[in-house]
């Protein structure tokens, strides 16, 4: 049966193959080995279909300034707080894992990311298929697509997550969950932070978030710095609120959580 869904899903593709990269003049000008996208071996496991929590980050260094690709001029949009749109979204694989996105990180068809062409990078997407209902939240870091009518390209966990697989493409409405616009709007009122928990391992933290901090309804995210990865409960502008989510921290998973900077807390 995988065997037959691979065959139907690689003719699709053939068929519909997605988008060049922003820089590139002509498709695949030599940067990938592959002259058409295929699909991998085997499907997504539930785990690598698991919905990112939306973070505040910052915008990338890279992937944020106006570009030109086929005559065609893009601006990204890179103090929005809102947007709501609807099209037709694609999806890539094989052709394009391991290489770098737009804005300089490595794309792994099994992560839950996206590809738009003005969304700021990153930012985080809610995307509901509307043939089926399914939903999927991506995180945005790359550029496209950029073919036809196409509004985004899904890694291949996120489009199997929508059930688009096998017709390639699907109808769907995005709707924006978080960017850095966003976060820079209440970034200078709400700066108490409480770290859960610091390490190198960023995969660990990240379970971590999705296992315990998640079901129990509280904002979190994970910055980097020197090497070390910080989970951090947050923000609040409330120390009311602050002292609530560190008593609850404390007398669960995490009795050794502390305030991240007791000016901004107490």
């Amino acid at each position: 049966m995988i065997k037959q869904l691979v065959l139907l899903i690689t003719t699709i593709i053939l068929a519909t193959a997605c988008s060049s990269r922003p820089g590139e003049s002509v498709p695949n000008a030599g940067r990938y080995n592959q002259a058409k996208d295929s699909i991998p071996q085997r499907l997504p496991t539930l785990l690598e279909m698991t919905d990112p929590v939306p973070q505040a980050e910052p915008l990338s260094r890279g992937g944020n300034k106006p570009y030109s690709l086929f005559g065609a001029n893009y601006t990204p949009l890179v103090q929005v707080t809102e947007h709501r749109e609807a099209g037709i979204a694609s999806w890539y694989g094989n052709k394009f894992h391991g290489h770098l996105t737009s804005n300089g990180e490595t794309y792994n068809m099994f992560a839950m990311t996206a590809a738009h062409k003005t969304l700021p990078l990153p930012s985080y997407v809610k995307v509901t298929n509307l043939d089926n209902n399914k939903t999927a939240i991506v995180r945005v870091n790359d550029r496209g697509p950029f073919h036809r009518d196409r509004i985004i390209d899904l890694s291949y966990s996120a489009a199997s997550k929508l059930g688009m697989l096998q017709q390639g493409t699907a109808r769907v409405q995005l709707e924006l969950l978080q960017s850095p616009a966003m976060w820079a709007q209440t970034g200078t009122a709400e700066q108490c932070f409480i770290q859960v928990l610091a390490s190198s391992d960023s995969n660990r933290l990240n379970q971590l978030q999705q296992q315990i901090l998640q079901p129990q309804a509280l904002p979190s995210e994970i910055k980097p710095g020197s090497g070390i990865f910080r989970l951090l409960v947050g923000p609040t502008a409330s120390k009311q609120q602050a002292q609530q989510w560190l008593q609850q921290l404390k007398a669960g998973a995490f009795p050794d959580a502390y305030f991240f900077d007791s000016r901004q807390c107490s």
